[in-house]
């Protein structure tokens, strides 16, 4: 991960060198298409999500073409991972964006317990917690998709998305075609967008082939 300079409200991460083979759109429902190794940016952005709500994780895509067989329907988007106690204000990230430089290249080392630490709840991404500070919500502003959450709404999902890269590294040697995904929602309330128009979910499904070239 590379830690560019920090934005006033938090430190602003990113990966090194951003995975090719990661798409996003949100028209009808923001969906993300990954490869194996933009798949293993996400867990790993995930997890950095859960152990670090002073940053702003910051997963660029936009350059990234459509997958095989994904037709281009909408303007693709990034992604950003916030701790909610941060309190960013989306409307902001245009211009912590472009002010965001090289940066400087720094080691992530995330313990294998992030990943295994999650709720007893079935479906953690879902929470218990009646105030619902353990959902995630997401909103979307400059092209950017944001994914918003506490440490446990992250920590379980990163959970989550740990066991799908496990579950396609083993079964995809078998079956190439076999279907692979994960739908992350803010809770277990049946809408499919917000009221500022942004979905209330995110589904992300595992690509075994790169992203069509350019």
């Amino acid at each position: 991960m590379q830690r560019p300079s920090a934005a006033a409200l938090g430190r602003c991460r990113r990966p090194g060198r951003p995975a090719r083979g990661g798409y996003l759109h949100d028209r009808w429902s923001a969906e993300m298409y990954a490869d194996r190794e933009a798949s293993r940016q996400l867990v790993a952005a995930w997890g950095l999500a859960a152990r670090s709500p002073r940053s702003l994780v910051y997963v660029p895509m936009r350059g990234n073409p459509a997958p095989q067989g994904v037709t281009q329907e909408a303007a693709p988007l990034d992604l950003v991972l916030v701790h909610h106690r941060l309190q960013f204000p989306v409307s902001r990230w245009k211009a912590v964006r472009a002010r965001l430089g090289t940066g400087q290249p720094h080691t992530v080392k995330l313990p294998e317990s992030v990943f295994k630490d999650g709720p007893a709840h079935p479906c953690p991404f879902h929470g218990t917690d009646a105030t619902r500070r353990d959902h995630l919500l997401f909103d979307r502003a400059a092209d950017t998709l944001f994914v918003i959450g506490s440490t446990t709404a992250f920590r379980a999902t990163a959970a989550t998305l740990h066991a799908l890269v496990a579950e396609e590294t083993a079964l995809l040697r078998d079956d190439e075609n076999h279907h692979f995904c994960v739908e992350l929602s803010s809770g277990p309330w049946h809408r499919r967008r917000t009221r500022g128009r942004v979905s209330a979910g995110l589904h992300i499904e595992y690509r075994a082939e790169r992203a069509a070239a350019a």
